[in-house]
């Protein structure tokens, strides 16, 4: 995971109202794909509206033109944005969260650990590829976090299940959320509504990459 802070005197109308916007980046210096600019979706990771500065972390991977960006970037570069279109705005009065992803997901996951009400039970389960790529949480005495290591070319659905079943779900009313590769955002969702009866209003799923597919993002379900 890189970090990469940007500062801009045009951010002073830009707003996040939800852990999980997503904004365009429109990449510099990249081939066109389909007749248009490289672009890809990525989370704003914090906005500081006073310093008119924009936090995104990027999940390096092995290609694609954001890494290669981002790895390259340094003061002074610059790039173009867009969005975010409008945020998906959950209530911070249910009983306990479940937040479910992989590396993509993190930025929003960390977000609304960071967001949340301080009072409130939160599980975090997520895929990586190994402990290295295990990231700092925030720091609240009511986080659990679990992490599942795949294989190299593995699917994480049977990690992610596997981990979700060590506990029951609470009692009471939660909020299940979910975000990763499409196929696998759908299965876990699935999971969680048919398997352990979890209400389908309040289970969200979002594809943010697909495999095999550039600058891929859906919500999935209703």
């Amino acid at each position: 995971m890189l970090r990469i802070r940007f500062a801009s005197s045009e951010l002073g109308d830009f707003e996040s109202a939800a852990p999980d916007d997503h904004i365009k980046l429109l990449l510099p210096d990249c081939e066109l794909e389909n007749g248009r600019p490289a672009m890809r979706d990525y989370t704003p990771r914090a906005f500081d509206a006073a310093a008119g500065t924009l936090t995104i972390d990027f999940a390096l991977h092995e290609a694609g033109p954001a890494t290669a960006w981002a790895l390259s970037a340094g003061p002074g570069d610059t790039i173009q944005i867009g969005g975010p279109r409008g945020s998906a705005v959950v209530a911070d009065d249910f009983d306990w969260y479940l937040l479910i992803g992989d590396e993509t997901a993190l930025p929003a996951i960390c977000r609304r650990i960071e967001e949340l009400r301080s009072d409130v039970p939160i599980r975090a389960i997520v895929a990586v590829d190994g402990p290295g790529d295990r990231i700092g949480m925030p720091d609240r005495d009511d986080l659990t976090v679990h992490w599942a290591t795949r294989e190299k070319g593995e699917n994480d659905v049977q990690h992610l299940i596997a981990l979700l079943e060590q506990e029951a779900l609470p009692a009471g009313e939660g909020y299940v959320w979910i975000a990763g590769e499409s196929g696998v955002a759908r299965a876990i969702r699935a999971h969680v509504v048919e398997t352990l009866g979890h209400p389908r209003e309040w289970t969200k799923a979002a594809g943010y990459w697909t495999r095999g597919v550039a600058d891929a993002h859906e919500r999935i379900g209703d």
